[in-house]
């Protein structure tokens, strides 16, 4: 048996142990809030002190952990954004953390899958392999190394990222994924705004074709193709594949776009936001894909020649949507134009022929519009900044059980085949507002989106 894998019980037992605790945590703090109630704490600030300590032990518990509880913290923290300032201010850097790294697999254990997934003879052309990983994530880590084509008759090697699954990640993502989901509601409290169960579902659905490299080189090669010409997207090629292992040429970046929502300039934001907008409406016109996974640990930003603003990388095709037309709906861009048009009418009848609206639902259309904001708002105006102020607005407007937006929301009806787009649309528009971007979204979506341009 492979090295590492005799101790995957364990390991299972004790991340199940540790996510099982997560709920206990969170009722014992609120028996806590209790007595401080009683004893004359206001009540708001008691419930945001219990939030803030539930979500640092959730997300101290994600960071530390592989599989499922890493995946599930990457998609939360891309909508930080949403959540309210004062509960996620305490904790953003466990949460900001979980975009970009992880713990790292022993060295004898990544040798041991380059040789099941790879072949006996894998040295022969990884003539040089970094020991340690460039960068590691939910489901597999990343090295640097150097290849050898044998079939090429050339001295010539080329520098490669080895990206490798960390043995029994398909296992390990599913069982924390399901306590996960089992332990959902004992924390959904702590983040407001944010509906936690159906987005554990998604990750659920999906978790499948993330586990499958070939499913993935295969999508990043149709990406690298596709984008071969772009002067400011860069989608490194696929090399070779194995079931657990998967080698790409190797793209030079500084750092990615977690970088730039902690540190980076005005300047720096809007370029590299813009660019992030165009990779995401360009892939489904170019590849009939859409890239479904928008966190900023994806996306890698390569200086210019003079170290100025450059160009934007793009990494991991484990998550797209295999669009059914080859391309994201017309009827997205036609209703988002006549949304935009505050055409009544037409939109509840579109949205009711799309599915949206199920027959014998009735909805208020002034109610409607007010609910599409996050998005029609943003092609609304030739540049729009997206901040974390505008993205609370949102989620508290539509998610505040006072609000007749909420009640509206429980109306309509998501159809399966936007479940998935819809979620990248929120997802980016969660990353676009932790950047602080100012983009042409406009002119974007009349350039890439279907249905949108104005005849």
């Amino acid at each position: 048996m492979m090295g590492g894998m005799t101790d995957l019980p364990r390991k299972a037992a004790a991340r199940t142990a540790r996510l099982a605790a997560l709920p206990l945590g969170y009722a014992g703090r609120q028996a806590v809030g209790l007595g401080k109630r009683l004893g004359g704490k206001p009540a708001d600030a008691v419930l945001t002190e219990v939030q803030q300590r539930t979500a640092e032990q959730l997300f101290r518990t994600l960071g530390e952990l592989k599989g499922g509880a890493m995946k599930f913290g990457q998609a939360l923290s891309v909508l930080e954004s949403a959540l309210p300032e004062e509960v996620t201010a305490p904790y953003r850097e466990h949460l900001t953390a979980l975009q970009d790294s992880a713990p790292p697999m022993p060295t004898a254990t990544v040798r041991e899958q380059l040789t099941t997934h790879l072949g006996d003879d894998w040295s022969e052309r990884l003539v040089w392999l970094d020991g340690a990983p460039t960068a590691a994530a939910s489901i597999g880590q990343v090295h640097r190394a150097r290849w050898r084509d044998l079939a090429v008759d050339s001295e010539e090697d080329r520098d490669v990222a080895v990206k490798v699954q960390y043995p029994g990640a398909g296992e390990a993502l599913m069982s924390d994924l399901r306590q996960i989901a089992r332990v959902a509601r004992g924390v959904a409290p702590a983040f407001p705004g944010i509906d936690i169960k159906p987005l554990v579902a998604e990750l659920q659905d999906r978790a499948a074709d993330e586990l499958d490299y070939h499913l993935e080189a295969e999508a990043q090669a149709a990406y690298a193709e596709a984008f071969a010409d772009h002067p400011d997207i860069v989608v490194p090629a696929v090399v070779a594949v194995g079931t657990e292992v998967l080698v790409t040429e190797w793209m030079d970046s500084a750092y990615s776009l977690a970088h730039v929502i902690r540190d980076g300039t005005q300047e720096e934001r809007d370029h590299y936001g813009e660019l992030f907008v165009r990779f995401l409406f360009e892939g489904p016109r170019r590849t009939g894909m859409l890239h479904a996974d928008p966190h900023p640990g994806n996306f890698r930003v390569i200086p210019g020649p003079d170290g100025g603003l450059g160009q934007l990388g793009v990494l991991d095709f484990g998550a797209v949507a295999r669009l059914p037309q080859g391309q994201l709906p017309e009827a997205m861009g036609r209703l988002i134009r006549i949304a935009l048009d505050s055409d009544e009418e037409s939109l509840v009848a579109g949205l009711r022929a799309e599915g949206f609206i199920k027959d014998r639902i009735e909805v208020d259309p002034a109610l409607l519009l007010a609910y599409l904001a996050p998005f029609v708002e943003p092609a609304d105006q030739e540049r729009f900044t997206f901040t974390r102020e505008w993205m609370r607005e949102q989620f508290e407007r539509v998610n505040d059980p006072r609000s007749e937006t909420f009640t509206l929301a429980t109306k309509l009806n998501l159809p399966s085949s936007y479940l998935l787009i819809h979620r990248t649309w929120l997802g980016a528009v969660g990353l676009l507002s932790q950047l602080g971007a100012s983009v042409p979204f406009r002119e974007i979506l009349e350039e890439s989106l279907p249905g949108f341009a104005e005849d």
